[in-house]
């Protein structure tokens, strides 16, 4: 059953679930764009890697497979040397160092050079001077200086948005399209958490027409395949919360989804 909002559900964006939601969508991505840009060019998956530790800002965000956060006994106290004693402490079992953080690449057959390259945001690259923010912005430097289109699509709340065109209107989420051989100039389609998800344009080369990007429909197929829908407590907060109005706007929402639900 698909989600009860009509686009983004910002109960995906938990880092709990996020890098699930991600590869999610990223395979929605791959599986319409395919199709629609063969025989001229392929869609591949690439990955962007950067080694992490705990002086990053961005550490925290980063939800390992596996994290083990314990006490055996708060007021336990272990003996030490000289007669004194020491508190229990949590025990945490930390990210792995080296994350690897996956986009899509369009490369054209004849000559295998990047034509385009589509970015969904992770939490780590809205932290402000993580190793994931500069790794991110690494990369869309050099893409746009080896002359291939970038879209990056950032549908988190949280953090500082990576592109900040000047005189847009306030959004939750956006999509954004810098072409190559356009300087100084971004295609950004500002997006409301009360609206449906767009379809996008994927840029190719010369005179090859944009190939559209159904955002929306990627989302649903993630939901639909990770039984997010099921998983999912719409009675409590999101992470992050929702402000007011939205919040009045969402018990709507799911009133109105329970007594649709079989």
């Amino acid at each position: 059953m698909p989600s009860p909002f009509p686009g983004m559900d910002p109960y995906l964006e938990d880092p709990a679930i996020w890098s699930g939601v991600h590869a999610a969508m990223l395979a929605g991505f791959f599986e319409q764009l395919g199709p629609m840009v063969r025989p001229k060019y392929v869609v591949r998956y690439e990955e962007r890697v950067y080694v992490t530790g705990e002086e990053d800002p961005g550490f925290r965000t980063i939800i390992p497979d596996l994290r083990v956060i314990f006490r055996d006994d708060p007021h336990r106290q272990m003996p030490a040397a000289g007669g004194a004693t020491i508190t229990e402490p949590l025990h945490v079992q930390l990210a792995e160092e080296e994350i690897h953080e996956r986009s899509l690449h369009v490369i054209d057959v004849r000559d295998r050079s990047l034509v385009t390259v589509i970015e969904l945001l992770s939490p780590t690259n809205k932290v402000l001077n993580s190793f994931g923010r500069e790794s991110f912005l690494r990369k869309r430097r050099e893409v746009r200086a080896g002359g291939a289109h970038w879209i990056e699509i950032d549908l988190l709340r949280d953090g500082v948005r990576t592109a900040n065109a000047p005189n847009l209107p306030q959004a939750e989420y956006q999509a954004y399209l810098t072409r190559a051989g356009e300087a100084r100039k971004a295609h950004v389609w500002p997006i409301s958490i009360r609206d449906r998800l767009p379809v996008i344009a994927v840029p190719l080369k010369g005179d090859d027409p944009d190939v559209p990007l159904d955002l929306q429909k990627a989302m649903n197929l993630a939901v639909e395949r990770g039984s997010y829908d099921l998983d999912t407590d719409y009675n409590g907060d999101p992470v992050p919360p929702l402000p007011e109005p939205h919040r009045e706007w969402a018990r709507e929402l799911f009133r109105n989804w329970n007594a649709d639900r079989p």
